[in-house]
């Protein structure tokens, strides 16, 4: 298993992070399915400060994080005491967050999690399952950025054992964005590859930001990777440059970490 950032990977990330937020134009994003906040491959054993590190290691500008938990009896299991995980790392990072529950689940809630180191304005959006199964929700950042720029950052995880699922929930993602006037950057764990109907709804308004920078590293799982299910999505026609998109090898949750670095006119 590889277990540690590469040191040349990591250096460069540091280095670019405090680069990023100086002019706010260059933006880096990261993406993590955290797996609610416990090492999969060590049962009963917290990531939590794992992530945490790493988190404060890669310094993000926007952060989506994946299967959160809220509170729940889960979180006492593994950690001693019931976690807000959205706010722990907040606290941990000095970002802002946002969670949006999709379920109620073992005395808490689950979910999906924004953080942001600019404040701004937060929302949840409910997903559809029109064939049942788990609930699912998106959420969603809106910030300022400098000159009177704005962008939306928004994170998700879709249904993972049903297509027609997926291919509603990204058409009611592309639906609730259809009307905003500045980009919307979309990431998340979409349970699906590019041979899927749900890709092709997303690549008709989006593009596929690995693609684009030819760097189609799978992220799951993150012991064995095979399938590349996780994406940062950009909008067609925004300008927007993707200047780069990369894993990150560590493996505290069952999926890789997905880092994107672009350029916002």
């Amino acid at each position: 298993m590889k277990i540690l950032v590469s040191l040349a990977t990591l250096y460069f990330l540091i280095f670019q992070s405090q680069m990023l937020f100086a002019q706010d134009n260059l933006i880096k994003l990261m993406s993590y399915n955290i797996y609610h906040g416990e090492n999969p491959y060590k049962p009963g054993t917290p990531n939590v400060e794992d992530i945490a590190n790493l988190i404060r290691e890669i310094s993000p500008d926007f952060l989506a994080l994946q299967e959160v938990d809220s509170m729940t009896l889960r979180t006492a299991g593994f950690a001693g005491e019931k976690l807000d995980l959205t706010d722990v790392w907040a606290e941990k990072t000095g970002m802002f967050g946002h969670f949006a529950k999709a379920i109620d689940f073992s005395e808490g809630g689950y979910g999906e999690a924004v953080l942001s180191k600019k404040k701004g304005r937060f929302e949840s959006l409910s997903l559809p399952v029109p064939e049942g199964g788990e609930g699912r929700s998106m959420a969603i950042a809106h910030v300022e950025l400098a000159e009177g720029k704005r962008m939306a950052f928004a994170g998700t995880h879709l249904c993972h054992e049903n297509p027609i699922n997926r291919a509603a929930q990204v058409k009611a993602i592309l639906d609730h964005f259809k009307n905003i006037d500045y980009p919307v950057i979309i990431t998340g764990d979409f349970n699906f590859e590019s041979d899927e109907e749900g890709y092709a709804l997303m690549a008709e308004n989006f593009r596929d930001a690995a693609l684009e920078v030819d760097n189609l590293e799978n992220t799951y799982s993150s012991d064995n990777p095979k399938m590349r299910i996780d994406y940062f999505w950009v909008p067609k026609n925004s300008g927007i440059e993707v200047l780069s998109v990369q894993t990150i090898s560590v493996n505290y949750s069952d999926h890789l970490p997905l880092v994107m670095e672009v350029n916002i006119p």
